[in-house]
């Protein structure tokens, strides 16, 4: 692996103008990194699989037509391979065949990370009090958080061989110590 953290973030940032997008970046990639060690090799697993999180939307906003061809692009010019194809990979409507541990723990982690942010946004607690329960209810209510496609997140732990539940619990735990960074301290702190 060539590519640095600091790299990636640059980049991310020059393709990437809205906070609310970086910080989904930024949460992804902690979650990969936690991924990495319970369900990848372990220590080095952690940085492909935290580029992946960070990158795998990268050239969404300014590209949505072209997602993720751009990005997969870049970094396939740089060498990264098994990071493009995670990314390239990261939606199962691509067709594109999941050929690692990698490119399953995308997937399972990018929808579902994006749906425990938004159960923390409409809770008073957020991830502070945050329980699977809450998450799997509103999993059910598809009119919450709309545009998260559920299929994705059932598909990402059957591919990766996660129970749900375990998987959302897995999910909590990762982005908990990271939820004054990432703004998921729910409706009482963002208040104050």
């Amino acid at each position: 692996m060539t590519l640095t953290r600091e790299e990636a973030w640059t980049h991310l940032c020059e393709w990437t103008k809205t906070e609310a997008l970086r910080k989904h970046a930024r949460a992804v990639e902690v979650v990969m990194r936690a991924a990495a060690e319970k369900y990848g090799a372990g220590a080095r697993d952690v940085e492909p699989f935290g580029l992946a999180g960070m990158l795998h939307d990268a050239d969404y906003e300014a590209w949505p037509e072209e997602h993720p061809k751009r990005i997969v692009a870049w970094l396939r010019g740089r060498g990264e391979e098994s990071v493009a194809h995670a990314i390239s990979a990261h939606y199962t409507k691509w067709g594109v065949p999941y050929e690692s541990t990698l490119d399953k723990a995308l997937l399972a982690c990018d929808e579902l990370t994006g749906f425990v942010g938004a159960c923390c946004h409409v809770r008073e607690g957020g991830i502070a009090t945050l329980e699977v329960k809450s998450v799997t209810k509103k999993l059910k209510d598809k009119g919450f958080a709309a545009k998260v496609e559920r299929g994705e997140v059932h598909a990402g732990c059957e591919l990766l061989g996660a129970e749900l539940a375990q998987h959302i619990e897995f999910v909590i735990q990762a982005l908990r110590p990271h939820g004054t960074e990432l703004g998921i301290l729910g409706r009482s702190s963002a208040a104050s």
